[in-house]
């Protein structure tokens, strides 16, 4: 419970970054979270006193109110009330690097990808199948526990099917799963570690958080695992980020600011075979989920900013048992 709660605070994004509202907006002064005040009718007369012209009404609200409604309900615990749990089952889409991902109720918790049933969506509006023949089918693969939603709830990474049970193109966990389920790759226990480097960007002008909008900070040098508010840009959402992956089961190792400003890398491993992917997979949802909660844009480019600056990219280090 401990745990859960101090996500939850984690997760929960300031205030303005929820409301996207400014202080001046506010109808009046804020009040307490359960109050709402009553409604002011300012009559005006003309004429005759018993006829009503217009009616204004004010609702004097606050932003606690607000925001205190939504985070009860999005932080409530089902689990006293019901054995249902939340799947949200993600799969990769038609670029091969964007994240998909929708919900469904499953009657009781589990735990194993073999409890769950398969599901469909439509591959037309993925850029995965034609609109004459669009249904592709979800294969649940890997179950990790869901962060956001906390309980028995669930993230549950798939791969991708035709309904006669043939991979898409995209889907390349298939090939991969066939491979590492080959008893002579069994035996050399192949170990991966994963380093992700990625980019925060500024929402409306696609320019690195912590940089000057048009402008370029101070030369490479004092970011890379650099400490001070004008050389880590972004530290909250690596902090949020690697407790998240860390709740859910993912086997992340650790966190680093990058050379360039703006710039963060996270390392998922030792993981054996095909485990290796899926944790990585769940950890660039996660991280996705976390940037759209706080209003800010994740990439993966490997080079986001053109000129001398550090690019971005997905080490893989492997080793075997001969």
């Amino acid at each position: 419970m401990k745990i859960r709660q101090a996500m939850a605070q984690i997760m929960a994004p300031t205030i303005q970054c929820q409301m996207r509202i400014t202080k001046n907006s506010l109808t009046a002064s804020p009040m307490t979270a359960k109050t709402w005040s009553s409604l002011l009718l300012k009559q005006k007369k003309s004429g005759n006193t018993k006829s009503l012209s217009k009616f204004r009404v004010y609702a004097l609200k606050s932003e606690n109110s607000t925001i205190n409604r939504l985070e009860n309900l999005l932080n409530l615990d089902v689990t006293p009330y019901t054995d249902k749990i939340i799947a949200e089952y993600i799969w990769i889409g038609g670029s091969g690097i964007d994240l998909r991902s929708k919900s469904r109720t499953i009657s009781r918790p589990v735990e194993h990808p073999s409890e769950l049933p398969k599901w469909n969506y439509d591959g037309s509006s993925t850029g995965q199948a034609p609109g004459e023949d669009s249904e592709v089918i979800l294969y649940p693969q890997a179950i990790f526990k869901d962060p956001f939603r906390g309980g028995n709830n669930i993230l549950v990474i798939c791969d991708t099917y035709t309904p006669a049970g043939e991979p898409i193109p995209t889907n390349k966990r298939a090939r991969a799963a066939e491979i590492f389920s080959n008893q002579k790759v069994i035996n050399e226990v192949p170990w991966y570690g994963i380093e992700q480097e990625y980019t925060l960007m500024q929402t409306n002008v696609r320019w690195p958080l912590g940089w000057p909008v048009g402008g370029y900070p101070g030369p490479q040098g004092p970011y890379y695992c650099g400490v001070g508010a004008d050389k880590s840009f972004g530290r909250d959402i690596s902090d949020a980020h690697y407790k998240a992956c860390l709740y859910a089961g993912i086997n992340i190792s650790g966190t680093n600011g990058e050379v360039m400003p703006g710039q963060w890398e996270y390392q998922v491993g030792p993981s054996v075979g095909i485990e290796a992917g899926d944790h990585i997979w769940c950890s660039r949802y996660l991280l996705e989920r976390i940037t759209e909660q706080i209003g800010v844009v994740l990439t993966l480019d490997p080079k986001p900013i053109e000129g001398d600056w550090n690019g971005a990219g997905c080490h893989t280090n492997y080793r075997f048992t001969p």
